[in-house]
């Protein structure tokens, strides 16, 4: 519900304080499926006709047929783990607790599913065509991620070196993201791919290229993640699992959707840097 409810404000034009009781119950899911519409108000310190308010623009008849309506998926989904609970050891028990083995099969691909499926809930393809516009024109491109999130980073480093000049992955054993950004200016980007709990090192780096004036394209599950405040672009994906830890398929869906977008938009201009790397990798036959 949390991926339906997310696509549902993005697709409505939404006052300021229509988005920060949206936030508030992405943000506190299983708590607003049994609390009133007047203690949300006070824990916000609005109005409760702004709460009701709220769900009207989303459709619903009042703030009653919105609770019914997410209580409802809430119920369907308490063997998944809540994507509000981060810490792994937290997670290791909810998922234990929750799932019987004959269901692990089901519920995970249930939640793949939903993953992807918040992929296209929550971007539009502008959203990925500005991110790739403003990716090609930057003169360096800096993949920033940190511990799992790093193999998203391997997976985007190859073909966005094949397409591009300047690409450079700043998970380095000998150096760390500030040293790679200490001299990052206007004319370049980064590419950050941070989820739940992220990590104080992103944050700083996202800080970093926001100061100098660099283009900062996050790849995030939330709009209310702390580093979406420093983005130029953002494309958001869901990483729920029914595990202590995230899933990334949908994480790699998304990089390849972006990879995708700019190959597109480079179009034939790629053909003479893969046909010189073909000739050579050819020879060791390195594929």
């Amino acid at each position: 519900m949390t991926e339906e409810l997310r696509a549902k404000m993005m697709g409505v034009k939404l006052t300021k304080k229509e988005r920060l009781i949206g936030e508030f119950i992405l943000d506190h899911f299983s708590e607003a499926c049994f609390i009133t519409s007047t203690e949300i108000a006070k824990r916000l310190h609005i109005s409760d006709s702004s709460v009701i308010r709220f769900t009207k623009t989303l459709g619903y008849s009042g703030y009653m047929d919105f609770q019914r309506s997410i209580r409802k998926v809430y119920t369907e989904r308490i063997n998944s783990v809540p994507d509000y609970i981060t810490i792994p050891s937290e997670r290791l028990r909810q998922s234990v607790d929750g799932l019987e083995q004959k269901d692990i099969l089901e519920t995970s691909f249930s939640n793949v599913m939903k993953n992807l499926e918040s992929c296209i809930g929550f971007n539009d393809v502008i959203d990925f065509e500005k991110a790739a516009e403003a990716i090609v024109h930057s003169k360096r491109k800096f993949i920033v991620t940190s511990r799992a999130d790093s193999g998203i980073g391997d997976l985007l480093l190859l073909p966005l070196k094949h397409m591009l000049s300047d690409v450079y992955e700043t998970a380095h054993p000998a150096l760390n993201v500030i040293d790679h950004l200490c001299d990052i200016t206007e004319q370049d980007c980064i590419i950050m791919i941070s989820f739940p709990r992220y990590s104080r090192l992103d944050f700083l780096a996202v800080q970093m290229a926001y100061e100098a004036g660099a283009k900062v394209i996050l790849i995030t599950d939330k709009a209310s993640s702390p580093l979406a405040r420093y983005a130029t672009q953002i494309l958001l994906v869901s990483v729920d699992s029914n595990a202590f830890f995230n899933s990334y398929v949908a994480v790699v869906f998304v990089a390849e959707l972006l990879c995708a977008f700019i190959s597109r938009r480079m179009g034939y201009a790629t053909g003479e840097k893969l046909e010189l790397i073909d000739r050579y990798i050819s020879k060791l036959e390195l594929y």
